[in-house]
């Protein structure tokens, strides 16, 4: 994410401004101060002109390659990881696979990496949603990069019952960002030591909520925008408190949290503790 972020700065002080597929990153912060630089988010390929810039979400090959017969200059700031994903999904196409993605449906990243996963390929968190009239003989797996690697474990083995019985080769691809896992692991390790959690990012970040779900697994939790969204009532009663942030959020955002919540601990008394964002 925070590749993506510097890519966007750099290329708009270098070119002036540019065009981007959709908001760079889920984080409103974030997009609005690359507006500032020249940053236009637009809503699709047609609306898009001059220099275009991928999010790091990703895109579907086919906006790839409506851009090239555009004529217009990219500049690619998909997440590696997505790009990984992208190219795990078309090499399982590619190979006869049935691609299943763990993931949202609705997230751009997945529908981009549906768009590399061929014909029939679909995403879902629920294994009940899925049904086959005929099981694939080739079932390929891999995950949106935001998720957490027990929860696809989980998903993978709800399909083992039925796909051993008919599938030939069951093939899963860990497309999990190693950054996300350490992040997520790092923010358990603080939940478990503390009485309160604030989670700072985007309602939107996927990989935000992510944390806040899991963090709520061992103990109160709060997913935060920025200072204004603390309530002095979660305190109550609490003597330590943890915070940590998603992989787009801004510095400068974690910092105000961290003031504020400092300020309404010298009435209420709990201790702080923090993971840093980095």
């Amino acid at each position: 994410m925070r590749r993506a972020i510097q890519a966007m700065e750099e290329a708009a002080t270098r070119l002036g401004s540019l065009d981007t597929l959709g908001p760079v990153v889920h984080n409103q912060q974030v997009v609005k101060r690359l507006e500032t630089l020249g940053v236009r988010a637009v809503g699709g390929v047609e609306a898009a002109s001059g220099v275009v810039a991928l999010p790091s979400h990703g895109t579907p090959p086919e906006f790839l390659t409506a851009l090239q017969h555009r004529g217009v200059d990219i500049v690619d700031a998909t997440c590696p990881m997505v790009r990984r994903a992208q190219m795990a999904a078309q090499g399982l196409s590619a190979a006869g696979f049935k691609v299943i993605i763990f993931g949202d449906a609705e997230h751009p990243e997945v529908r981009g990496v549906l768009g590399w996963a061929g014909d029939g390929a679909l995403a879902t968190l629920e294994v009940d949603s899925v049904t086959f009239r005929r099981w694939p003989r080739k079932l390929g797996f891999l995950s949106q990069t935001t998720q957490n690697a027990e929860s696809f474990a989980l998903f993978i083995s709800g399909f083992l019952p039925q796909a051993l019985d008919t599938a030939t080769e069951v093939r899963v691809v860990n497309t999990i960002c190693h950054a996300t896992r350490e992040r997520q692991q790092a923010a358990l390790k603080l939940a478990r030591r503390s009485d309160l959690m604030l989670v700072v990012g985007s309602f939107a970040s996927a990989n935000t909520r992510q944390l806040a779900s899991l963090c709520s697994r061992v103990t109160e939790t709060h997913q935060v925008q920025g200072p204004q969204d603390i309530d002095l009532e979660w305190l109550e009663g609490k003597t330590s408190t943890g915070v940590t942030a998603g992989a787009s959020t801004p510095d400068d955002a974690v910092a105000e949290v961290l003031e504020r919540l400092e300020h309404l601990c010298q009435a209420a008394g709990p201790q702080t503790g923090s993971q840093d964002p980095q």
